[in-house]
């Protein structure tokens, strides 16, 4: 609870921030704490196992930080993804420590973009990547609203993680309602043959298919899921339009 306080006080109200939050979940973790001695233990018990957060998460979180802040309107709905996600994609023990660890690294620099990109970019699948972008699409889109400087920002980490600009606006009109938000999706124009729809269904499909994902963690693949039925309602809703 600690550590999530200072991770939402630095993002509110930078490192002042983090230490209040800080000693505020440091309040509140003695109350549950003492509450669950009482009936045999304590739910915070983790807190005593020696788990250590690898970079991808610390940097994951680093680039959720920078969309969370970019509208300057940071939301306690966004807040609630990303522990939500960490949570199942790492456990909460693993979560915990990611969030501990991250606090102490952002009290000694800011977060940088193309650095933070700089480090996952060789280190990850092409695959992988598009799924960080998924990921913080959903963080902006977790108030009800992705906000334009929320586009930019994701855009900018988009470029610096060297994500085709196609890749992005399939990616970013999953989450925008438009005449032509189907087109997009598929990589394809307006213009496009019924043969040529048909045929970037497959590309896309195969693109976004969760068994690329297979190898990482049950969040992953979920986000996998969610892209690839995009796809496919994408190409139902074009069939239907055109009759094909």
């Amino acid at each position: 609870m600690k550590w999530l306080g200072a991770f939402i006080g630095f993002i509110f109200r930078g490192l002042g921030g983090a230490v209040l939050g800080f000693i505020l979940g440091s309040i509140l973790d003695r109350l549950f704490s003492s509450g669950s001695s009482a009936s045999g233990g304590s739910i915070f018990q983790t807190q005593n196992t020696k788990v250590t957060p690898n970079d991808f998460e610390l940097n994951l979180l680093s680039l959720a930080s920078l969309v969370i802040k970019a509208d300057g309107n940071v939301s306690q709905a966004e807040m609630d993804y990303v522990r939500m996600y960490f949570v199942q994609a790492y456990g909460k023990e693993r979560a915990n420590a990611t969030f501990r660890t991250f606090n102490t690294v952002v009290k000694n620099r800011e977060v940088s973009a193309d650095r933070v990109c700089d480090y996952l970019r060789p280190r990850l699948s092409y695959e992988v990547r598009l799924q960080v972008l998924h990921f913080l699409f959903n963080i902006a889109n977790a108030d009800g609203h992705v906000s334009d400087a929320e586009v930019a920002m994701i855009q900018r980490i988009a470029g610096f993680l060297r994500v085709g600009h196609q890749d992005f606006e399939s990616i970013k009109a999953m989450f925008f309602k438009s005449a032509d938000n189907a087109y997009k999706i598929l990589e394809i124009d307006k213009t496009a043959t019924n043969a040529e729809i048909k045929k970037a269904y497959r590309t896309m499909a195969k693109k976004y298919h969760p068994d690329k994902l297979q190898h990482m963690d049950e969040a992953y693949k979920k986000g996998a899921q969610e892209k690839f039925t995009k796809v496919q309602e994408a190409y139902e809703q074009l069939q239907k339009e055109r009759g094909i």
